[in-house]
């Protein structure tokens, strides 16, 4: 008698506490599209992503993972995420500054040493404060994630040293610093989009390009290029972000389990894109189809001296602050 005299108190219990606080009872759904395959380092972040946040809030919040732009381009996607339609996606940071202009400093060319000094930097006080730029989109910056460092391709010659791409029109996304970047070594930017550069390249209509190792190799560009400089030069990355809608409608203890698992995510994932990076480069390699060179510590002086001359006139953007900080954080 006694048993279920307590099962009933406790089942009242229970049924006060939900009527009190409903949201103990509720269960959230993060609806996460992105544009890239699910074996990408992207990709498999989100699947992590989602198998670590439904286990720690033992199934309160379920993650629906949409990869290959299956819902929305990177766009749309952030169209559909200020009205909640979706709760979470990673576009890339080009996406974003027409927003937020002073993320065009990962643009910079030469800014960052190595992967390392580029994480010290995100992980910083400034780098916090501009995943919180995208307030004003009504949205909230999550994480950084990893693409890798840029390259640079050419059919004509080796790239040793900044006059050997002098007049060489080189294909660009569209940015002020990279057109910037080009035009203070005497090289031709051209802006085209992504999905014309293996026939721009193939055609002539562009001699060179800059992009990560992961795309050189998946899109095929040192197919039709001769040759490939290691340059380090420039970074491309991700934000990942979710709404204030959304996030204003978690209870705090989901929010923190929330944070704690993006954090452990977003490790996984540079991880994965530094693995993968390394892989592709040797595969390029074994083709044998371009030759490779990677810039001397001399040489890297040399293009660093020639191109941080276009740092001054992105201070009112960026901020001259914010640069100098990332400067600071060189090892």
């Amino acid at each position: 008698m006694q048993s279920k005299v307590s099962v009933f108190i406790l089942a009242l219990t229970l049924t006060l506490a939900l009527a009190i606080n409903p949201a103990m009872a509720r269960t959230y759904v993060i609806k996460f599209s992105h544009v890239v395959a699910v074996d990408t380092p992207k990709g498999k972040a989100a699947e992590y992503l989602k198998k670590i946040v439904e286990e720690r809030t033992k199934g309160k919040i379920k993650v629906q993972v949409y990869p290959n732009a299956a819902l929305y381009g990177d766009r749309e996607a952030l169209e559909a995420l200020k009205m909640n339609a979706i709760q979470m996606a990673c576009p890339s940071f080009s996406k974003f500054t027409g927003f937020v202009p002073e993320l065009q400093i990962f643009d910079l060319p030469f800014l960052f040493e190595n992967t390392e000094h580029l994480h010290k930097f995100m992980d910083s006080k400034v780098g916090k404060e501009l995943l919180k730029g995208v307030s004003r989109m009504g949205l909230i910056g999550l994480a950084y994630w990893d693409n890798g460092f840029k390259q640079l391709t050419l059919d004509d010659n080796p790239i040793r040293l900044p006059k050997d791409i002098k007049g060489k029109k080189f294909r660009i996304m569209s940015s002020k610093v990279l057109e910037a970047q080009f035009k203070v070594v005497g090289a031709s930017p051209q802006v085209l989009p992504f999905s014309e550069v293996y026939s721009a390249l193939q055609q002539g209509v562009v001699d060179g390009q800059e992009n990560t190792i992961s795309n050189i190799y998946t899109k095929k560009f040192y197919e039709v290029q001769k040759y490939m400089t290691i340059s380090n030069h420039g970074y491309l990355g991700y934000m990942l972000v979710t709404n204030q809608i959304f996030w204003n409608s978690l209870p705090q203890n989901l929010r923190d389990i929330l944070s704690s698992c993006v954090k452990e995510a977003t490790n996984y994932e540079r991880k994965l894109a530094a693995e993968l990076n390394q892989e592709q480069l040797e595969k390029i390699k074994a083709s044998g189809k371009v030759q490779i060179h990677y810039l001397t510590p001399e040489e890297r002086k040399v293009w660093k001296k020639a191109m941080m001359k276009i740092y001054p006139e992105f201070y009112d953007v960026i901020g001259k602050e914010r640069i100098e900080e990332a400067l600071k954080l060189a090892p």
